[in-house]
């Protein structure tokens, strides 16, 4: 996977897992969703250093390998661990891209870190997204939850049980390498109790800050730094309706385009989309 290797920074608690693709300085830091790992961005990952570029991707804390880190947890926690991984690895003025709450997490860290950012890229997250309608931020957070608290919760017999649920997923029409290693990565302890590396407590947490804490929001009313967004046309469950339906308001903030037939997911691990995003880290670095 075109010179794929892991490492790890110190932060708070313990030692942060980061991927990195290509040689030499990362000039781009990739940081993944609210369940995902730095895997996530594999497709991507590999197609932007096959064409020259050097990109690191981290495990946040209470995820992938980092999974056992402990809190505080929160926008602002993760962007201080983002940055740590930035002085460690000396990229100094990086691209920062995120995907879904890796999104909120990159804004914050060009917030509260505008020195150690250049650009960021936004991949189907970033702006807030409001509580919806006849739900209170407690309601919407057990919402968000619930059916990933379902999923954590699950024993697998074997890597190829966690492969069959996961084929099953109705965003993965086509299954590709990339997916395979993502979700294989995502197992932990031994057969047949295989589980997910994600921290409940770190899903939980994170979901609450998003909708009662200011981190973000005031992030995104200030952006500090140039910003733009790639939107999947599709949504979490490759339903027609997109997480975010509406680009208007957005795109009178920062550019903004749309991949119609890419969803929440594939927009990274799709052959396709993940293409398209990869060219877009080169045209900001």
């Amino acid at each position: 996977m075109s010179g794929y290797r892991t490492t790890t920074v110190a932060v708070p608690g313990g030692d942060l897992t980061v991927g990195l693709w290509g040689e030499g300085t990362p000039s781009v830091l990739a940081v993944h969703g609210i369940t995902g790992s730095h895997l996530s961005w594999g497709a991507v990952a590999a197609r932007f250093a096959a064409a020259g570029g050097s990109l690191a991707a981290v495990d946040l804390r209470g995820r992938g390998r980092s999974g056992e880190l402990p809190g505080p947890y929160g926008m602002a926690a993760h962007a201080r661990d983002c940055a740590a991984v930035l002085d460690a690895l000396g990229m100094d003025r990086a691209v920062v891209a995120g995907h879904s709450m890796g999104a909120f997490v990159s804004l914050v860290l060009g917030d509260l870190y505008p020195g150690k950012v250049e650009r960021i890229l936004l991949v189907d997250g970033g702006p807030p997204l409001p509580v919806a309608p006849g739900r209170t931020p407690d309601e919407q957070v057990a919402d968000t939850i619930g059916p990933a608290a379902a999923r954590l919760r699950m024993r697998f017999a074997d890597r190829q049980a966690n492969r069959d649920f996961w084929r099953a997923h109705p965003a993965f029409k086509v299954w590709t390498p990339a997916i395979e290693a993502y979700v294989d990565y995502d197992m932990t302890g031994e057969e047949p109790e295989l589980r997910s590396r994600v921290s409940l407590d770190a899903v939980s947490a994170d979901s609450a800050d998003l909708l009662t804490e200011d981190a973000l929001a005031g992030a995104w009313r200030r952006l500090r730094r140039p910003t733009e967004m790639l939107r999947a046309g599709r949504g979490m469950l490759d339903e027609p309706e997109p997480l975010y339906p509406d680009p208007v308001p957005i795109a009178a903030r920062i550019p903004v385009r749309t991949l119609p037939d890419a969803n929440h997911y594939t927009i990274l691990l799709g052959d396709a989309p993940s293409a398209e995003v990869a060219a877009a880290l080169s045209r900001m670095g």
